[in-house]
């Protein structure tokens, strides 16, 4: 926990850039009939019936550190397998900060979520040259709300999310036009939970010594 928060306490250093990184599901619901636009006296106006077209996965990556303030992408793919995340890793690598040394990536401890899944995807001298580049700083179990990222998917779910979206061409199109206007706005999140507070707040979570 403490080496989270030491984390957060940071300044910015695009060198070294914290990217916090998490996943979420959404289900996949398309209208039956076509909903009745709003109108003078009611609001819009959606039938019970609806169709289910399945699930599909949104990995979310946030970063305090872009120069124009808080920076956050998502992505939205089928599933969420070892292979998915290496992906993910790849692209933080070479197509969002490949001038940084080091990406410090804050993650939960899912089984996917490891240096291994990116030499299950790749060479291994293109696995190593990405696992060169990256350092992973886990949540505590059962401490997942330390990671930012959730912080981002909450704001995605009540802002974009809260509605029927029929399929995952569509969910793309909206997380996309979301993450573009949430990073034009320069949206940071003010992290101010630090160590001092763990240690008075969650003492109890604190080996004690007699």
């Amino acid at each position: 926990m403490e080496a989270v928060l030491d984390l957060y306490a940071e300044p910015p250093d695009p060198r070294h850039p914290r990217v916090c990184f998490d996943e979420a599901t959404k289900q996949l619901v398309a209208e039956v009939r076509p909903p009745e636009p709003p109108a003078p006296g009611h609001a819009a106006r959606y039938d019970y019936e609806y169709r289910r077209n399945g699930v599909a996965n949104i990995f979310l990556h946030y970063s305090p550190d872009h120069p124009q303030g808080g920076w956050r992408h998502t992505a939205v793919t089928a599933q969420r397998t070892k292979h998915d995340f290496a992906l993910q890793m790849k692209a933080l690598v070479d197509e969002h900060f490949p001038e940084a040394e080091s990406i410090r990536v804050v993650l939960d401890n899912l089984n996917t979520h490891t240096l291994a899944a990116l030499y299950d995807a790749f060479e291994p001298a293109e696995a190593r040259r990405l696992v060169e580049k990256l350092e992973f700083i886990y949540t505590p179990k059962h401490a997942s709300w330390l990671n930012q990222a959730e912080i981002e998917l909450a704001a995605l779910r009540r802002q974009c999310l809260d509605r029927r979206i029929p399929d995952a061409e569509a969910l793309s199109e909206e997380t996309r036009a979301w993450e573009a206007d949430r990073n034009a706005a320069g949206t940071v999140i003010r992290w101010l939970f630090r160590v001092a507070d763990a240690r008075t707040k969650l003492k109890h979570l604190y080996p004690s010594l007699s």
